[in-house]
């Protein structure tokens, strides 16, 4: 898709770098609700999904949801503006990470399920947060390993793993909290023309906005068509705000509100296992971010963003709520709006906190229809693959060698996207990696690259050592 929108903005006359611009109160505003709308269908999925599974009761499930809500708020603060040597102070709003859904409903339900399972899930989400927390320094030593080649490939796998999710929003009549994130080939008696119409309707204004709006109307096009669709549908009765009048006006989560933690070994280890595995998809979202708002991006900042995943999520298990993670929609959005300023992100986190001591106002956001999320979020899961490809630009095809590594793990990355079911037929501890295109794909890449470039073996050509030479030498001015 193409866009128009304003030109990416310069450092001003004091030498600020665009992601450090502090904007008007008003914008900030504007700008934050933006991402939480972009980000708000894919922080309570979650929380529905776990207890659907584990057969948790209403009361519970919005208790869950409010405390998702405010952890995020917290942990997206946390990355986006940073402390000490926690954060990576970059527009990276922190979400729920979809790799801990599985793990979580199966420590769920080896405990018995309901409410006093969840102790043994919080246990081991805390564990999980603390050991990313210390480990994050010596993860971020291996940037090497992270060349263009690499970080192209998870970039883009992001994007196109990410697209069916908003495609069942956007042609579904009705969403079904028990079915998986995707499913490939719906049956035509659950797709509803008026939905695609929704869809579509708002992917095109926003789209009609980037053309010919510029400067202010032209960063909010996402916000703007989000409002515009839900309006529309609301008027022609297919937006409901019926929850806002039963939901409370406060409701505060206290600290292990579900009762104190409990740890089990399997369940600590495969929550462990998760948090490494979301570590590769935050160096790669971290790397596109850093692509976007050009700024290089170093082994430093690879640590802060995982020191901040891993204190984000032991305040999650803190908090009653989950593992965090770097939300790669939110990228996207970046990407259209060209809005660069990490204080966009901290003022979203301030808004998710306010929505989550608030449950009526997080009622009307959830009243947005799901057909109009799943529009706008064509447009920006999109946007995330397309940086993906523009990071690829810099790798060199002629090395068969890397075509070999964006190839394989693009392919094995949609093989699992397209046909989920993979994840049901195989051992339970490969349930991890075969139940998500994005962690399947992102470690493909990483060992392909690792067997090609980093194992003994074949002779290099001198164009091929004038090209390593090259990369050895981007690589130290980036460790440096």
């Amino acid at each position: 898709m193409s866009t128009v929108a304003q030109p990416a903005p310069v450092a001003g006359s004091q030498g600020v770098h665009p992601v450090d611009e502090v904007l008007p109160a008003p914008k900030l505003a504007i700008y934050g609700l933006q991402h939480v709308l972009a980000f708000y269908a894919g922080a309570v999925i979650v929380p529905i999904l776990l207890a659907s599974a584990i057969g948790l009761d209403t009361e519970t499930l919005i208790h869950l949801i409010n405390a998702d809500l405010l952890t995020c708020g917290i942990a997206s603060i946390i990355q986006s503006v940073g402390f000490w040597k926690v954060g990576v102070k970059l527009p990276l709003l922190q979400g729920v990470t979809f790799t801990a859904v599985s793990p979580m409903i199966a420590i769920g339900l080896s405990q018995g399920g309901g409410r006093e399972s969840l102790p043994y899930i919080y246990g081991s989400v805390i564990v999980a947060g603390l050991t990313t927390f210390f480990i994050a320094p010596y993860f971020a030593k291996m940037i090497r390993f992270f060349p263009p080649v690499v970080t192209g490939s998870v970039i883009t796998i992001i994007g196109v793993a990410l697209l069916p999710v908003a495609a069942n929003d956007a042609i579904m009549a009705a969403p079904d909290p028990n079915r998986n994130f995707v499913q490939i080939g719906v049956p035509a008696d659950q797709i509803a023309v008026r939905s695609i119409l929704y869809a579509v309707g708002t992917l095109f204004f926003i789209v009609f906005l980037q053309r010919f709006f510029r400067g202010f109307l032209g960063t909010i096009a996402v916000l703007l068509g989000l409002v515009g669709g839900t309006l529309v549908a609301w008027a022609l009765g297919d937006a409901h705000f019926d929850s806002v009048g039963s939901a409370s006006w406060v409701g505060v989560t206290t600290p292990f509100y579900f009762g104190i933690p409990k740890f089990a070994f399997a369940a600590v280890v495969s929550m462990i296992v998760v948090m490494l595995i979301t570590a590769v998809e935050t160096t790669g979202d971290v790397f596109a971010t850093g692509e976007i708002v050009d700024k290089e991006i170093g082994s430093e900042d690879i640590a802060r963003a995982l020191r901040a995943d891993g204190l984000a999520t032991t305040l999650g298990g803190v908090l009653n709520s989950f593992p965090y993670t770097c939300f790669a929609e939110n990228v996207g959005l970046v990407r259209l709006t060209r809005v660069k300023s990490r204080w966009v992100v901290a003022s979203a986190g301030a808004i998710m906190i306010i929505l989550g001591l608030l449950p009526k106002a997080g009622a009307i956001v959830a009243g947005i229809p799901h057909h109009v999320l799943g529009g706008a979020a064509l447009a920006m899961f999109a946007t995330v693959a397309v940086v993906g490809i523009q990071t690829l630009t810099r790798v060199d095809f002629k090395d068969d060698r890397n075509i070999v590594i964006v190839a394989t793990s693009l392919a094995l990355a949609l093989l699992v996207t397209v046909q989920p079911n993979i994840a049901k037929v195989v051992p339970s501890w490969a349930e991890i990696i075969f139940g998500s295109g994005i962690t399947l794909g992102s470690l493909c890449a990483i060992l392909l690259n690792l067997v090609f470039h980093h194992t003994g073996g074949r002779q290099h050509t001198s164009e091929e050592a004038i090209a390593d030479a090259t990369e050895r030498s981007r690589e130290s001015a980036i460790g440096d």
